[in-house]
């Protein structure tokens, strides 16, 4: 994965908040990403409901109860990233995004003028969706090399399998992928990233873990085994299922 584009670009770019380089960057990383590519099918009705509230001002009016207290999130964000850095707000809009496909539930009149619309769901999650899965679910944990730690949280679909992982222990810089090996001992990749240099969860590193959604088509009792490797063809990390 490019190491300037970051899984969280999929808010920014569900609401065509990308500059055009990163746009650009973040589509290349879309045909790559099964993840990505279902996280941007949820966040896509969200877009939707947006659509039309006006533009991020950096000095808003007040606003009225409802999709203007998103408004207001969005655009605070923007104000506040803007005295830091170029890159964070992006990555603020972004969560910001998540924050209400996840966490809070859009009423259906939304944007359609009804005084009566709200948005409900007081105590939102702060997690991301790969976290919020994980958290929610039983995680199988699993055998790591060099201080590496994490698990699967698993969950059967028509399609499939999808899986949430959590990685910690690990230093950067690294490419890495997880992959389902099957009981007959065929290999699939389920999704791939970077670690950058500070790494997770190791001295100095800004985040405790890392947390990635990954989808395989096999079904679960297909599966022996899955893998967290290097683009080197180190293994980090087995769970077996």
């Amino acid at each position: 994965m490019n190491a300037r584009v970051e899984h969280t670009d999929v808010g920014a770019y569900a609401l065509g908040l990308l500059e055009d380089d990163d746009r650009l960057a973040f589509e290349e990383h879309l045909s790559l990403c099964p993840a990505c590519r279902e996280e941007l099918t949820e966040l896509s009705g969200v877009a939707i409901a947006l659509t039309g509230m006006g533009p991020v001002e950096e000095d808003p009016p007040p606003s009225h109860q409802g999709e203007g207290e998103v408004i207001d999130l969005l655009r605070r964000k923007r104000a506040a990233d803007r005295r830091t850095r170029r890159g964070t707000f992006v990555i603020g809009v972004a969560a910001a995004v998540t924050l209400v496909a996840g966490g809070l539930a859009i009423g259906t009149q939304l944007g359609s003028g009804d005084p009566g619309a709200v948005i409900a769901g007081e105590h939102a999650s702060h997690l991301g969706p790969a976290e919020q899965f994980y958290a929610d679910g039983t995680p199988i944990n699993g055998t790591g090399v060099g201080g590496v730690t994490g698990g699967l949280v698993l969950e059967s679909k028509a399609w499939g399998t999808h899986a949430a992982l959590k990685l910690s222990g690990i230093k950067g810089p690294l490419e890495c992928e997880l992959v389902a090996v099957s009981k007959s001992g065929e290999r699939k990749s389920m999704t791939g990233w970077s670690v950058p240099p500070s790494g997770y969860g190791v001295p100095g590193a800004p985040e405790p873990a890392l947390f990635m959604h990954g989808g395989s088509p096999w079904q679960i009792d297909q599966i022996d085994k899955f893998e967290v490797t290097t683009s080197t063809g180190k293994t980090l990390l087995t769970v077996d299922i």
